[in-house]
């Protein structure tokens, strides 16, 4: 949860490079389908929240009781289990699968 909170608070301040390191795998994934490198595509999806959701996800917390854990090192982070004074819904934020690779958490889906 620590490391989709810090993904949170980096797409608040826009730091895309946060950004791209915990959601690396499925950038990798979109680019592979044709989207396009993860930086410019994560600069369009800043684009699209607006001043007030960004200013909330600087501060968002998750609630770990809507975390579903599939395996030890899989998780699914509904956009449900995001706290924050903003509201989101899946077209704002979707829900992503995280799992364990390489010593970290990381969104792959």
């Amino acid at each position: 949860m620590r490391r989709y909170e810090q993904y949170l608070h980096a797409l608040g301040h826009e730091d895309i490079d946060t950004v791209c390191d915990v959601a690396a795998p499925a950038a990798k994934k979109a680019q592979d389908q044709g989207l396009g490198p993860g930086t410019s595509t994560y600069a369009t999806v800043l684009q699209m929240i607006s001043p007030a959701q960004k200013k909330a996800l600087q501060t968002a917390t998750v609630d770990p009781k809507r975390v579903v854990v599939r395996t030890p090192d899989k998780i699914e982070m509904p956009v449900q289990a995001v706290r924050s004074s903003a509201a989101f819904s899946e077209s704002d934020l979707g829900n992503y699968t995280l799992e364990y690779l390489k010593n970290d958490w990381y969104i792959t889906d």
